[in-house]
């Protein structure tokens, strides 16, 4: 027999995975749908029980511990009553499988399903609960110590190791690449005078973006892909919806009265559960740059992003992102 070419990223068989499933939990007879190709390989396994998604992790990506700390994360959520996609056990009690592909161990996890569907655009009682929601998930994940370590998100992780990562792909853009390092010192000036001991740290999701919440029928929110969760300023995940409503603004699916008039529902939402000191709050304009800078510098790490990478597309994309950042810090040097 000869030996499997070396291979650097598989899709794995949704038959032998409906088997795996089958044998390994106890749901029974269930079906598997290859339904996203991404940093990971999601799947979704529909039982007489109902519904549940597998997620199988690519090496290169996330390493075993990487993948502890979300299960532990998850699992924590779950016992705190967050409303979270969270991992399910197997019928010996473990919540990571390691499946031999032909790249070599891939590891996978079931969590439950998310019950409904994202929206773009969301409702004054959607927003009340997605800000109620987050800031309930901020109140436990401010006080947890996970046993695996995660990544932190900071000025180095977030702007300057990622900006000196891809200065080559900017080699056809050079005003657009100087524009961003002047950005990231302006940023980096603007969150140094604030005194950091009022701005809260714990593990933030950072990718709190419609895409990555449902809400059923009656407006209840469940949060699902913590795929980037790492520890940091908790507004940094304030900001990352901020984005969002930025995207809107800039696209026209929002004016901005009505963008602003989203964001102030959602922090009002997000203060009865938790307070936000005016530290914080004057942080989050600044975050968002190293939000998009961050997100660059990830889609220099995998093949399937390589179109992102060329330099029409970069040059296309901050573009873009120079208008809102500026525009955003214009409007925090009105207001003070």
């Amino acid at each position: 027999m000869q030996p499997i070419f070396p291979t650097l990223y598989s899709t794995l068989s949704p038959t032998a995975l409906a088997t795996y499933i089958s044998q390994q939990y106890t749901l029974g007879p269930v079906q598997c749908k290859f339904i996203v190709r991404g940093v990971g390989d999601t799947y979704l396994v529909t039982a007489a029980a109902g519904q549940f998604i597998l997620r199988i992790y690519r090496p290169t990506h996330r390493t075993l511990p990487n993948i502890r700390a979300e299960v532990e994360l998850l699992t924590a959520l779950n016992a705190a009553d967050i409303s979270v996609s969270y991992p399910l056990a197997d019928k010996h009690g473990h919540h990571i499988q390691p499946l031999e592909a032909a790249e070599g161990t891939r590891h996978a996890v079931l969590f439950t399903y998310a019950e409904g569907r994202a929206h773009n655009l969301l409702s004054e009682a959607q927003l009340r609960n997605f800000g109620r929601e987050m800031a309930r998930f901020h109140n436990v994940s401010s006080q947890l110590q996970l046993s695996d370590e995660r990544w932190t998100f900071d000025l180095e992780t977030t702007l300057f190791e990622p900006l000196a990562a891809v200065k080559d792909y900017f080699s056809e853009d050079p005003a657009s690449y100087g524009w961003l390092l002047q950005a990231a010192d302006k940023v980096k000036t603007a969150l140094s005078q604030l005194d950091s001991t009022v701005i809260s740290t714990g593990y933030c999701h950072y990718d709190f973006l419609p895409k990555n919440f449902h809400f059923d029928a009656l407006d209840n929110i469940t949060f699902f892909d913590f795929d980037f969760f790492g520890k940091g300023w908790l507004a940094n995940d304030l900001m990352t919806f901020r984005q969002q409503l930025l995207i809107d603004m800039h696209v026209g699916r929002l004016t901005a009265e009505q963008g602003e008039k989203t964001w102030s529902l959602f922090l009002d939402a997000y203060q009865t559960e938790r307070p936000l000191s005016k530290e914080e709050l004057a942080a989050i304009p600044y975050l968002g740059l190293g939000f998009w800078v961050f997100y660059m510098g990830f889609h220099l790490t995998h093949d399937q992003f390589y179109p992102l990478t060329q330099p029409h597309m970069l040059q296309s994309r901050f573009a873009a992102v120079r208008k809102m950042m500026e525009q955003e810090w214009k409007e925090v040097v009105a207001v003070e």
